[in-house]
């Protein structure tokens, strides 16, 4: 198991809140109404026959509030392409999406040839207060039918909010090293190391990343798959 980075100490309650757009509001948090309804995946390619990079996720992936080419999956493209990787980087992120949808919906994010699978859900189970054990059934299913879709797997953790009581945020947070450790997979601790709780880096609502606080993500999210990188013919 490879783990990218520490995870940094919480905060304020919206930190766990920052893959919610579409979702309930938090008990000490609430969304603005724009974010009231899922948007659909930022980014599809266009078939290339190039082998694929797919980011499943939520808001965070999708780039809520950003323009298309701001998200952190384009910016990794953008990366790929000025490094000479022949991959297509695959935005499958939902906005609203708990771990339960993202498996529900993986069967296509998983279609055609994919190399990596970026898995950065749960942030919107944590502040919904679902149970952990259900995070950590849909995240393990998850893993399970990635591998046996010939992907290499990479986890990103989320937080729970605060108010919910340090058992409960606790056990959710370890989720994610378990199954890190249980699978041998690259494990991010957490998506927003760097990010969350920073005014400069993130939208006014204080939950999703800017253009620079996407940037950080992306940089992050470059140091966990770039061992997994291999040099193919575009």
């Amino acid at each position: 198991m490879m783990i990218v980075r520490p995870v940094v100490p919480l905060t304020c309650a919206l930190l766990a809140g920052a893959c919610a757009a579409g979702d309930e509001p938090a008990r000490m948090s609430t969304l603005p109404a724009a974010t009231a309804a899922p948007v659909p995946a930022a980014s599809v390619p266009t078939p290339s026959g190039r082998p694929r990079i797919v980011m499943l996720g939520d808001s965070l992936t999708a780039g809520y509030g950003l323009e298309s080419d701001q998200s952190y999956p384009a910016l990794l493209q953008d990366r790929l392409d000025a490094a000479g990787y022949a991959y297509d980087v695959v935005n499958a992120g939902v906005s609203g999406d708990t771990s339960a949808g993202g498996l529900r919906r993986l069967d296509w994010s998983l279609d055609g040839d994919v190399h990596l699978l970026v898995v950065a859900l749960g942030g919107n189970d944590g502040l919904r207060g679902l149970p952990v054990t259900q995070l950590e059934d849909n995240l393990s299913a998850i893993i399970e039918q990635g591998r046996e879709a010939g992907a290499t797997v990479v986890l990103a953790g989320m937080e729970a909010p605060p108010n919910y009581g340090p058992e409960y945020t606790g056990s959710f947070r370890q989720v994610y090293r378990d199954l890190a450790r249980e699978y041998d997979v690259t494990l991010i601790p957490f998506l927003l190391d760097g990010v969350a709780g920073v005014p400069s880096l993130n939208l006014p609502d204080g939950i999703h990343p800017n253009p620079e606080g996407a940037r950080k993500v992306e940089a992050l999210v470059w140091t966990a798959i770039e061992p997994h990188l291999e040099r193919v013919e575009p």
